[in-house]
């Protein structure tokens, strides 16, 4: 069985109105926090892996540099379900007990523990799990290779919350560490305001 923890990081981020995973937070690129949260939950556990997606050069290069999967996704301005299918079109052929944690590059809060918290539902009988703060959830999600099909399926900028909310109570919820950990990145005003970086 295999973990597989995937970066997505192939937003057209339009509401930014610039790449904002390149821009700087505490010293590193936005995308970096996440991506170093992933490869330390990924370093306490020998059957995970760690995949980034993107469609900038310098994003790609940091991946490799930093022993992640890199994979090109030119086609992600069509969408988010097409960032997700390059992603799965890079770990083929999933086994049937794999797992697929899909993270977000615009969340620098989120923790190595809450990543880890995640992984630690990456057995059977579980289907998928859901980061979340009380009501609230968000990223990153869990995915049994099983469900790989319907997140193929996915159309335009559709993610894997319409699978999640499918499976209704058979998708387990796990608290983030910190509330701030849901928090991502829309708009430059957020990035004056961050005060849980690193």
């Amino acid at each position: 069985m295999a973990e597989h923890l995937i970066l997505l990081a192939a937003g057209s981020a339009r509401r930014f109105g610039a790449n904002k995973l390149l821009c700087p937070v505490a010293g590193k690129p936005l995308y970096a926090h996440g991506l170093a949260a992933l490869l330390a939950a990924a370093k306490a556990r020998p059957a995970a892996d760690v995949t980034v997606v993107s469609r900038t050069p310098e994003i790609l290069a940091a991946a490799r540099a930093a022993g992640a999967r890199a994979v090109d996704s030119p086609l992600s301005g069509g969408g988010l379900s097409f960032t997700i299918r390059a992603a799965l079109d890079s770990l083929e052929p999933l086994a049937a007990g794999d797992y697929l944690l899909f993270a977000v590059a615009d969340q620098p809060c989120l923790s190595a523990a809450s990543v880890t918290a995640l992984l630690e539902q990456a057995a059977p009988p579980t289907l998928a799990a859901t980061l979340c703060v009380g009501d609230k959830v968000g990223s990153p999600t869990l995915f049994s290779a099983s469900l790989a099909g319907k997140l193929r399926a996915l159309e335009g900028d559709s993610g894997g919350r319409s699978v999640l909310r499918a499976l209704g109570d058979e998708c387990l919820r796990v608290e983030a560490a910190e509330p701030r950990e849901l928090e991502d990145i829309d708009r430059p005003g957020q990035l004056e305001r961050l005060k849980c970086v690193r």
